[in-house]
């Protein structure tokens, strides 16, 4: 096993050395993304992309379980579109890439390559939404949109992401807003269910919610080292869209009202919340729920009498009940080990002369490296458990790395101190209220605001800067 980890630690950067440049080698080395002549976009490799299939399938279904339908909308926004929302065109304005060219002719008005679509929904809710029959609309798109990044990153910051972003368009404030909350329960569970990520709910500070957006709502993660990670959003617009692009309906009383808006989306981020969540010196550490294979089969001394065949017979068994896959390379099972450890794959099964002789295999769970001997004749039922296990393992690995990073502070001076002892991570405070508050804070201190916590708690009667009244619990960080 020691030669095992050093060729692992060899070929990946320590992330206590370097955590950026130990991401970067996971993403290469596990063949997640390749770099392109393209500055600021990426290739998404095969298995990387498999990632990316596995959580659209999750939300895909928990979208769909909560009535909601895909659309697919352009990809090109005319510049008096997006005019028409003037706080909305004013946050994206900086990030927005520009088509001013077709074929050989200047176009007459300049067209903009989607960085959301909140224009093109209310667009068509205003020609699709008559009356109040026509309500609640609820819509998601899977997508790729464009956003002219200056510093980027593979899935943390690229110019071009996937993503989705779902559209809603309710009757009243009550419902929007109860739409705007629903979905953010349904981004954690399943940050916390499938991807086996710990998340904190809470809303954007005034200053830091969606341009347009009357609230802004998110999950916030902290990864491995102490830096957070804004992992999705929902927002509620009240009615402020809906007023820009004229769109109305017709009441019960046969009255004009205009409706009330939502969006919500998530990204290729999260893929890159993964890694840096799960991730060790040894690669990827994947959640069960969405690696692209859940059990990679290994023969040992496979050139032995009935060594492959067995192999693929227990492969074949394993299919029906997760993503199985036989390696009958001329690799050597070393190599094996160390390959299939870098790509995070939950469970190893290693089966050789000695174990058929034994009916058992040995087991091995890629987040601990604990070996179990198993019978051949049991794997359907222990499979799964080994599954959960790597899940709850990696989940409160998680968690307690949150904890561990969680500082309790009540003045600036203990912030900082915290920051300066500790290492990076949340910063639970009093606040006022004040925007001049938020912004000294992280002048002075290096940590922004993340969010205003759900669940509040009364750590100080005043604001962890001014010593005014307190009126928010808030979590600080340093983001990504």
């Amino acid at each position: 096993m020691a030669k095992e980890q050093k060729k692992m630690v060899d070929d990946i950067t320590s992330m206590d050395e370097d955590f950026a440049k130990w991401y970067t080698d996971i993403c290469k080395k596990a063949e997640l993304v390749e770099y392109t002549s393209v500055k600021g976009c990426m290739v998404i490799r095969p298995y990387g992309y498999a990632i990316w299939e596995n959580i659209q399938n999750i939300l895909d279904k928990m979208f769909k379980d909560t009535e909601h339908e895909n659309v697919c909308m352009p990809m090109f926004i005319p510049e008096s579109l997006l005019q028409k929302e003037k706080d909305h065109v004013e946050g994206f304005a900086p990030e927005c890439a520009w088509v001013t060219v077709g074929g050989s002719e200047q176009l007459e008005e300049r067209l903009c390559v989607r960085p959301t679509s909140e224009t093109l929904f209310c667009e068509h809710f205003k020609n699709v939404v008559h009356s109040y029959r026509d309500l609640p609309k609820l819509y998601n798109q899977w997508v790729s949109v464009v956003r002219w990044e200056k510093t980027t990153r593979p899935f943390l910051r690229s110019r071009e992401f996937l993503w989705q972003e779902g559209h809603t368009l309710h009757a009243t404030a009550e419902e929007a807003i109860e739409e705007t909350e629903k979905m953010l329960n349904v981004y954690t569970e399943f940050c916390q269910k499938y991807l086996a990520i710990p998340v904190v709910q809470g809303m954007k500070t005034e200053s830091d919610k969606f341009a347009g957006a009357e609230r802004t709502y998110c999950i916030e993660a902290l990864m491995h080292d102490g830096k957070a990670l804004q992992a999705g959003t929902s927002h509620y617009f009240g009615d402020g869209f809906a007023k820009a692009f004229e769109i109305q309906y017709s009441d019960k009383e046969n009255k004009l009202v205009y409706p009330h808006q939502t969006s919500w989306g998530m990204t290729t981020r999260l893929i890159g919340a993964i890694i840096m969540t799960h991730g060790d010196n040894n690669g990827l550490v994947l959640p069960p729920a969405v690696a692209p294979i859940q059990v990679i089969v290994v023969p040992v001394a496979q050139h032995k009498e009935g060594v492959l065949e067995k192999a693929d017979e227990i492969c074949s068994r394993l299919k029906k009940i997760c993503r199985a896959k036989m390696d009958a390379s001329n690799n050597t099972p070393g190599w094996k080990f160390a390959e299939y450890e870098m790509k995070g794959v939950p469970i190893r099964l290693e089966i050789g002369p000695k174990d058929i002789e034994n009916n058992q295999c040995v087991i091995v769970t890629r987040h601990n490296r604990e070996k179990t001997f198993v019978s051949l004749d049991e794997l359907e039922t222990v499979i799964p458990q080994k599954l959960e296990e790597v899940r709850n393992g990696i989940y409160n690995a998680a968690l307690e790395n949150r904890e561990r990073r969680t500082y309790v502070c009540t003045a600036l001076d203990e912030i900082t101190k915290a920051l300066e002892e500790n290492g990076d991570g949340f910063i639970k405070a009093m606040w006022c209220g004040d925007e001049a508050c938020e912004d000294k804070v992280k002048e002075i201190t290096g940590v922004g605001s993340r969010c205003i916590p759900l669940e509040q708690e009364q750590l100080a009667d005043t604001c962890v800067c001014c010593g005014k009244p307190a009126k928010h619990m808030l979590y600080w960080g340093k983001a990504y």
